[in-house]
């Protein structure tokens, strides 16, 4: 077992006995789970040689917004790593079909066996009718038998990489002797063939051969990817999220580096009713309510009716969602509820947002204050002396008066979702996990991930931003950030500092200084209502402008203390316009911009369907992803993600475990086991007897 206290690295590189006495306490603690000189010796041994195996293999995706079929697809295939490794095993022996067949029973087991065994029925019943009923067909057996043998080559393969204890804690427990009896012998070896073969042979007459084939699919997933890094963004426009978030949840090993539509929801989640406007919007902007409803069981019953009877007039025209066009889901009459719904959240968003901005003056968001700025009885915008043509002049819950105010059926409208929201469990369940696997930027190996942003200066130093009455800066700044989020889902924080918090994720969303923004404004009252599109223009953070700049992001790399000679930055959040000619790779290869468009939303922007960036044991590999067509389509058809491979780094030498993190944890730890060593045989500390 691993060390309890691997976070104390600094050591002395010779053990003294005034360092033994100065850590005797920490030892004596050490000693309860290495009792005996045997004990710490044998588990110096076993991290010594972990410390030599191949570096597990890191995949960083981004923007996934509720895109659930390609991103678990790409999970299933592990960006065509599992592909590679049939191929590499079976080439020469099996036919392209063959090979793609095997390549789908391993990513969909289940639906793929149901498929096998009704195509084995149909051609039994076409042979032999009397028998089909009461008889499997003769090629069933031998079907298993292969296919397990197989699997079994294909799993020793992802698994070559680990220690027997990291495959044993991967096994499903009801097969996980067997497995690893299989995964550890060879049916090459004339003395264990018949030993092999034999249990390849009771697996199948127990009748447990599916279930095992689904078992060693699973395994074969898992073990493909060693981490899986998300840089933010799984949740709006695609209909999944909620689909995408129960997968992760149960991942075994997966961090995220909160977006801004991430940080959107969470402040939903937490009763922040501007962020719960901004979520339905979006929502049906997309025409997406799966997530909503059927994801998180939100009640949209109340807005529906609210925007029936008040738009009732309304032609709602520019309010429709934006469908694929051969979308067959939605009739014209759903597509006109959903406009009206559309309208009547964005006008209650505009209204609480000015409710916001004028509550937090410090934000300096006045420029958002949109509303007053409407001749409703002239039906123009007016603003600093100018005129706008407006696109749509119907405001029958507006007073001019008061525009911020929300009429009686609005305010009971928001009390309603507010509601809804908040006693979501499925919802709440889903953000403790995002704060339990999430923070707003991480280091791992030499690369610093955030989703969107560093603010910077227009001289490219790190700009300081206000927080509550507090400058930081970089690191410090996503630090208290990730904090204050956090205080909003904490019992023990004090009431205006909880409510302080519950806003600040909507600032998080469209504030200017906002690292998960960075913009100097969000226009989008002004994309829906006014036709002049100079008033659209929404401009980008320095950041993002001089982001192409080695010094510059050298700069940041050193603020966050991100060492190595091969460091990097790495986020996401702006889609890279590979159809126009703009590469991912930036300022001499130290930032890897890797949203792709795996949202079909981006598709044509971005001319591709997303990345994922690899990094193993021989360096970098960018996978650029063409768009998905359906489960469905590969389950019944063996298709996949068409994936092409960019090469962008390659190491010298194969990266072992001790150039990693993990590496340096496990050296740490070896040099508190050897500091025990000392103290058992110099007496410090009395070896326990054996029981």
């Amino acid at each position: 077992m691993p060390c309890a206290f691997a976070a104390r690295i600094i050591l002395l590189p010779m053990t003294t006995e005034d360092h033994i006495e100065a850590d005797l306490r920490v030892l004596q603690l050490l000693s309860k789970s290495f009792p005996s000189v045997a004990a710490a010796s044998s588990e110096i041994i076993n991290l010594q040689a972990i410390l030599n195996l191949p570096k597990g293999t890191e995949h960083f995706m981004a923007d996934i917004h509720g895109e659930y079929e390609a991103f678990l697809h790409i999970l299933k295939n592990a960006s065509g790593n599992i592909k590679r490794k049939v191929r590499e095993l079976y080439a020469e022996t099996l036919s392209a079909d063959e090979l793609r067949e095997l390549c789908t029973l391993i990513y969909y087991p289940e639906q793929k066996l149901e498929i096998i065994k009704n195509q084995n029925e149909a051609a039994l019943a076409a042979v032999a009718p009397e028998a089909s009923a009461s008889s499997p067909s003769p090629s069933l057996p031998a079907f298993y038998a292969t296919t397990l043998q197989r699997l079994i080559r294909v799993c020793q393969s992802v698994s070559s990489k680990y220690t027997r204890s990291k495959v044993r804690k991967a096994l499903p427990p009801e097969f996980a002797y067997i497995i690893e009896e299989l995964l550890h012998e060879s049916p090459s070896d004339d003395d264990k063939q018949a030993y092999f073969d034999g249990i390849i042979a009771s697996i199948v007459e127990t009748d447990r051969a599916d279930a095992f084939i689904i078992a060693l699919a699973t395994v074969i997933q898992q073990l493909a990817v060693d981490e899986l890094h998300i840089l933010g963004d799984i949740f709006d426009r695609g209909p999944g999220a909620h689909i995408i978030m129960d997968r992760l949840c149960h991942h075994p090993s997966f961090d995220i580096q909160w977006g801004n539509h991430d940080a959107l929801w969470m402040g939903a989640a937490a009763g922040n009713d501007c962020c719960i406007a901004n979520v339905l919007r979006l929502s049906l902007r997309y025409g997406n309510m799966q997530t909503l409803e059927d994801g998180y069981g939100i009640n949209l019953v109340p807005l529906a009716t609210f925007a029936m009877e008040t738009y009732a007039d309304d032609p709602c025209d520019l309010f429709g969602p934006r469908l694929d066009k051969d979308d067959t889901t939605h009739n014209e009459k759903t597509r006109r509820l959903i406009a009206q719904m559309h309208k009547a959240i964005s006008i209650i968003q505009f209204k609480l947002e000015g409710q916001m901005i004028l509550r937090r003056p410090e934000w300096q968001m006045e420029e958002r204050l949109v509303l007053q700025h409407i001749d409703k009885e002239r039906g123009v915008y007016v603003k600093d002396g100018k005129e706008y043509e407006m696109t749509d002049t119907f405001f029958p819950t507006l007073d001019p008066s008061a525009p911020y105010v929300l009429t009686a059926e609005e305010l009971e409208l928001v009390r309603q979702l507010h509601h809804s929201f908040r006693v979501s469990d499925k919802l709440q369940k889903h953000i403790k996990c995002l704060f339990t696997h999430g923070c707003m930027y991480a280091i791992h190996n030499g690369n610093l991930l955030f989703h969107a942003s560093v603010p910077l200066n227009a001289d490219g130093t790190l700009k300081e931003v206000n927080l509550n009455g507090k400058y930081y800066s970089g690191r410090e700044l996503l630090h208290h950030i990730g904090m204050t989020m956090r205080a909003a889902f904490n019992a023990d924080t004090p009431r205006d500092e909880k409510r302080f918090a519950r806003d600040y994720f909507w600032y998080l969303w469209c504030g200017q200084e906002s690292p998960l923004f960075d913009k100097d404004r969000m226009a989008t009252f002004e994309r829906y209502f006014l036709r002049d599109k100079t008033t659209h223009e929404e401009r980008k953070g320095y950041y993002y402008l001089l982001r192409d700049n080695a010094e510059v992001c050298d700069r940041i790399l050193d603020a966050f203390g991100v060492q190595g000679k091969h460091r990097h930055i790495i986020n996401g959040h702006v889609p890279v316009r590979v159809a126009g000619g703009e590469s991912p790779i930036k300022a001499d290869g130290r930032l890897m911009v890797i949203d792709g468009g795996l949202s079909k939303a981006y598709h044509n922007t971005t001319g591709i369907a997303g990345y994922t960036l690899v990094f193993h044991s021989r360096g970098f590999e960018l996978i650029q992803h063409e768009p998905f067509e359906s489960a469905d389509d590969a389950i019944r058809r063996g298709t996949d993600i068409v994936s092409s491979k960019q090469i962008v780094e390659l190491s010298g030498r194969r990266l072992r475990v001790r150039d990693t993190d993990k590496g340096r944890e496990l050296q740490a730890q070896i040099a508190e086991l050897q500091e025990l060593l000392y103290a058992y045989r110099h007496g410090f500390i009395k070896e326990q007897a054996r029981k």
